[in-house]
């Protein structure tokens, strides 16, 4: 079992959705893209964290996208 810091998992996430986006994307795909990432992130890693850690960063990082994004919290 690999352990990953917490800390790694914004860049991590961000890297994943860097590879797969492109220019033309809108605020609402893009924000999908991460959400995809962070549940293949939550899927292949929850085991390598503490119970709900893994899943309350993912959620927080998401909801910050949300708002870069301008997305409603809905």
């Amino acid at each position: 079992m690999t352990i990953h810091k917490v800390s790694e998992i914004g860049s991590r996430l961000e890297k994943a959705v860097m590879i797969v986006s492109h220019d033309g994307l809108s605020p609402q795909e893009m924000y999908n893209l991460y959400e995809l990432a962070a549940i293949q992130i939550l899927d292949s890693e929850f085991d390598d964290y503490s119970e709900g850690e893994l899943e309350r960063y993912l959620m927080s990082y998401l909801e910050r996208k949300r708002g870069e994004f301008g997305l409603d919290f809905d």
